[in-house]
């Protein structure tokens, strides 16, 4: 992808490897903290789950439980990212490391009634959309060129990975005890802490206290990026529609296994199946994608790509055997885990450095706003209709729609603008308001002392070619 709107030209040697990847050590330090705290975060989702059941026997109330890890996304994301931005990376990551480990420790403290139970677990999971938002933000700062888009996707992997060891092992350790599992957790926050600390170098806060204005306001700058920019708004229009639809096998497992169920099979293996397919097909497609195809092949198959995502999905209409199901949404992950690194790198190119968490913050809680969306319109359709021809219609749908965004995608000639406008200005660097005239219409920030010039001269010398 970086081929044609970056200085990384394919080059002789093909794309990046593991080995090059990992060879940066804050990478390496980044990567293994994100993996022990996803873990440990999905671990925890199926102890407190179980441990509000066992206090309420209330299905609801344990729904509840789950569900409320998502919550600062929905109310909060983008404005929780944009204090991230406001800090050095790594102290926002630590510190919220830190957070969770203390209210993670509270949670498992024997006796306490739900209510405070979902209130510390809401409370711990605030920490969620600043953590994540500074985590997308100094990945590109640590990776360059083709080991950005590589680093993206195994880090989208590995927490596919991650959900499901952790609901594995979230089932089988609560049903013990789901206090050891929330200690546990604990423990993962605690070294992931330590890990961030010392194996990744501190940076200055990406927009300095200069620059900053009104915590709202620089929040509504993160969507002015965003939706405002022609290039990022086609990257989040494609990101958001693929959304749409790969989620959906999953929300609808439970229905779906229940009434298909047969050949042996029953309702809770089919179910778990169809749940785990996704995720499955998304980590072999990353893995695959990212490491066989180089930067200009990858950027050629992402729309193809995202138009297969809901294709994979329109023979569901047949009323397929859940193995087959599986399957549809296994191919499904891996056509979504093909394109979507490749469209996050691009992201990134055509983006200004001190707007990073806040773009991410957007694009995070987009993404969890439309999954939602898509499993509760779909949900509500199956209750009247049958779940197969509710998918498959709703798939063709998409496949429909997926061609118009990919018709539509901008010209290369836009795209390297874009990168160009975000890499050197004048647009990229306009785009911080100075403290005596804000606004777009502002004078350019100096480079030498701005937040568009990069955290350090070393960051500086790399941005060529990945923002």
């Amino acid at each position: 992808m970086e081929a044609t709107v970056s200085d990384e030209r394919p080059s002789p040697e093909g794309p990046a490897t593991f080995r090059e990847v990992f060879a940066q050590r804050e990478f390496g330090a980044l990567f293994t903290a994100s993996a022990l705290s996803w873990v440990g975060d999905y671990l925890a989702k199926a102890a407190v789950t179980l441990l509000v059941y066992e206090e309420t026997k209330s299905v609801a109330l344990s729904a509840a439980a789950f569900a409320v890890s998502y919550l600062p996304w929905l109310i909060g994301g983008p404005l929780l990212a944009a204090v991230a931005e406001r800090h050095p990376y790594r102290r926002v990551m630590v510190i919220c490391d830190l957070i969770r480990m203390a209210l993670m420790l509270l949670i498992a403290i024997p006796g306490l009634p739900a209510p405070a139970l979902l209130g510390l677990l809401f409370l711990a999971t605030l920490a969620n959309p600043p953590s994540q938002a500074a985590k997308s933000a100094l990945i590109p700062q640590i990776l360059t060129g083709d080991r950005l888009v590589l680093g993206l996707s195994l880090t989208s992997s590995v927490g596919q990975a991650a959900q499901v060891v952790g609901y594995l092992m979230g089932a089988a350790i609560a049903g013990f005890d789901p206090v050891i599992a929330l200690l546990i957790n604990a423990a993962t926050f605690a070294v992931s802490a330590i890990l961030v600390r010392f194996g990744v170098a501190d940076r200055p806060a990406a927009l300095g206290r200069a620059h900053r204005s009104h915590l709202l306001r620089e929040t509504a700058e993160g969507f002015q990026i965003v939706f405002g920019t022609p290039v990022l708004r086609a990257i989040a229009v494609l990101v958001f529609s693929v959304m749409l639809f790969s989620i959906v096998p999953e929300g609808l497992a439970a229905g779906w296994a229940k009434d298909t169920a047969g050949d042996g099979l029953d309702a809770g293996v089919a179910q778990a199946v169809i749940m785990a397919a996704n995720p499955v097909g998304f980590i072999l497609g990353g893995l695959a994608i990212g490491r066989v195809f180089g930067p200009s092949r990858r950027l050629a198959l992402m729309r193809p790509l995202a138009v297969l995502a809901p294709l994979t999905l329109v023979p569901a209409l047949l009323d397929p055997a859940p193995v087959v199901v599986a399957l549809l949404a296994a191919a499904c992950g891996f056509a979504v885990a093909g394109m979507l690194p490749t469209a996050n790198g691009l992201f990134v190119q055509a983006l200004p450095d001190a707007f990073r968490a806040r773009a991410f913050g957007v694009m995070g809680t987009g993404v969890q706003v439309i999954q939602g969306l898509a499993v509760l319109v779909t949900g509500v359709l199956a209750e009247r209709f049958s779940i197969p021809p509710v998918v498959g219609v709703w798939s063709l749908a998409g496949v429909f729609l997926m061609l118009v965004v990919a018709l539509t995608w901008p010209s290369r000639r836009s795209v390297e603008a874009a990168v160009a406008e975000a890499r050197f200005g004048p647009g990229g660097a306009a785009r911080v308001p100075a403290p005596e005239q804000p606004g777009p219409g502002g004078e350019p920030t100096d480079p030498a002392t701005g937040p568009v010039a990069g955290p350090s001269t070393d960051d500086g010398r790399r941005r060529h070619a990945v923002t």
